[in-house]
């Protein structure tokens, strides 16, 4: 073999061990991502929830509270690298008002990487006759997402610490932002500058006290200010003005 081909040879192994070297740290880095996320405060939620309290979970993981004789539901999104199951005291408290409450399990806590989870659900409950979709955070955003493509399906819209990047102000949409006064995570520029995608009339509520993590039981969020309200209060007040927000629309 000659020296040119034994030099050629030598670069490919060179090149190709390099690219095994980046692969192999693209993937440590994106499973070390991907496995960091906020875990649900279990205790918390068992001392938050009623004894007794039921829900039905899907085999892809969807929780479903389902309140008797409930004709509104909502399609709910968890924030982003947040365990789903830490809006359990948040559905409980809006089933508890009358409304079906659909919590969707995001792949690796994502919703981005499932934007069309709400895809399906409206039909497996067909006594329902008016739906609401939304989240907390990216999942607030993801859900506005979808409903922008599919703005005749849904009664209305809440945001919970989020902001929608998707054009929504030309519809009639009974929307519902809430944020807590202290939060720190949500990018408030960016939340002012996506006002104009809502319609006019949308409701915003700031909750003295509240913070981004406060509407989730899964502890302190990186980055968030201190509440001065429990997670307890924070979800009550939220679920309050939800309630009201669908009775209102109700109503008319």
């Amino acid at each position: 073999m000659s020296l040119f081909a034994n030099k050629r040879k030598r670069k490919l192994c060179i090149a190709a061990i390099s690219v095994l070297l980046v692969l192999t740290i693209t993937v440590a880095a994106c499973a070390l991502y991907l496995g960091d996320y906020y875990r649900a405060d279990r205790q918390a939620i068992t001392a938050f929830l009623p004894q007794g309290v039921t829900w039905q979970e899907e085999p892809d993981g969807t929780i479903v509270m389902a309140p008797a004789g409930a004709t509104t539901g909502l399609i709910f999104y968890p924030g982003g690298k947040v365990e789903y199951t830490a809006y359990l005291p948040l559905m409980q408290a809006l089933a508890e008002r009358g409304i079906l409450c659909v919590l969707l399990k995001m792949p690796f806590h994502l919703a981005v990487l499932d934007r069309n989870a709400a895809e399906g659900i409206q039909e497996k409950h067909p006594a329902i006759t008016e739906w609401y979709i939304g989240g907390h955070s990216l999942g607030g955003s993801m859900a506005a997402a979808y409903l922008a493509d599919h703005t005749a399906d849904y009664a209305g819209l809440l945001l919970l610490g989020s902001y929608s990047t998707a054009e929504l102000s030309h519809t009639d949409l009974a929307v519902l932002s809430v944020y807590g006064s202290e939060d720190r995570v949500m990018n408030r520029e960016k939340y002012q500058e996506n006002r104009v995608h809502l319609p006019g009339n949308f409701t915003e509520i700031v909750i003295p006290g509240g913070c981004h993590a406060g509407f989730g039981m899964y502890g302190a969020q990186e980055g968030d200010g201190t509440p001065t309200i429990t997670a307890a209060q924070q979800i009550t007040q939220t679920a309050d003005a939800f309630a009201q927000l669908v009775a209102a629309g109700t109503a008319t």
